[in-house]
């Protein structure tokens, strides 16, 4: 690839690309709004065109003003500026060959910029969320380990009601109807059958009776 000390001087650059767009000295002069001998001693290299009489030539001649202002030593061959130099000044290509394929190089440049524009936030983006993922992770067994290491609080005892009980009550305050329950719980079998009490027995209930009624007798 050329490179700006292979290309010749601005003066010859631009009387190259006139001459390949086959037009005259006084139709480029026109073009770009200078005078003929102004555009001719460019041309001879007797006068060092301004950036906007450079910009006006490369919009006459169709070519891009970042080629026409590297020639000029305006730019740095750098960002890709070489190589639309070296489209400029090719020879073998007609003007409008010229014209697409600066069109299709700047075209590829301003997509591959915005490709890698597009894989940088893809990949910052890819990494915050990593980093997020591992400290959800860090913070989920931090709490884990922390509820196992707490001593696990005993379950509360089921409060005891106890049933109220009604009727009469023993001396000792205990109710006779559970004390009769419970003696009917831990009793095994059916209660014996009643028996005939004896005649010495009935005798002696009948003389307890006559006591009794005596007694009643005398206190009234």
């Amino acid at each position: 690839m050329a490179t700006s000390k292979d290309l010749p001087d601005v003066g010859g650059f631009i009387r190259d690309l006139r001459r390949n767009a086959k037009i005259s000295l006084r139709q480029l002069a026109e073009q770009a709004g200078v005078s003929n001998p102004y555009l001719s001693q460019i041309e001879r290299g007797l006068r060092k065109p301004s950036a906007e009489v450079l910009q006006q030539l490369a919009s006459a001649l169709r070519v891009s003003t970042p080629a026409m202002y590297l020639r000029a030593g305006l730019l740095d061959d750098k960002e890709g500026q070489g190589v639309l130099a070296a489209i400029a000044v090719d020879p073998e290509l007609t003007m409008a060959q010229k014209q697409s394929l600066t069109q299709i190089y700047e075209t590829f440049r301003r997509e591959n910029a915005r490709l890698a524009e597009a894989t940088e936030a893809a990949a910052t983006a890819e990494t915050a969320a990593a980093t997020a993922e591992t400290a959800a992770t860090a913070e989920k067994a931090a709490t884990t380990e922390t509820a196992a290491t707490e001593p696990a609080t005993a379950p509360e005892a089921p409060a005891t009601v106890a049933a109220a009980a009604t009727g009469p009550v023993t001396p000792e305050g205990t109710p006779t109807e559970a004390v009769l329950e419970s003696v009917a719980v831990t009793e095994a079998g059916a209660a014996p059958a009643p028996t005939t009490a004896a005649p010495e027995q009935k005798a002696a209930r009948r003389a307890a009776r006559k006591a009794a009624g005596a007694a009643e007798e005398e206190q009234s």
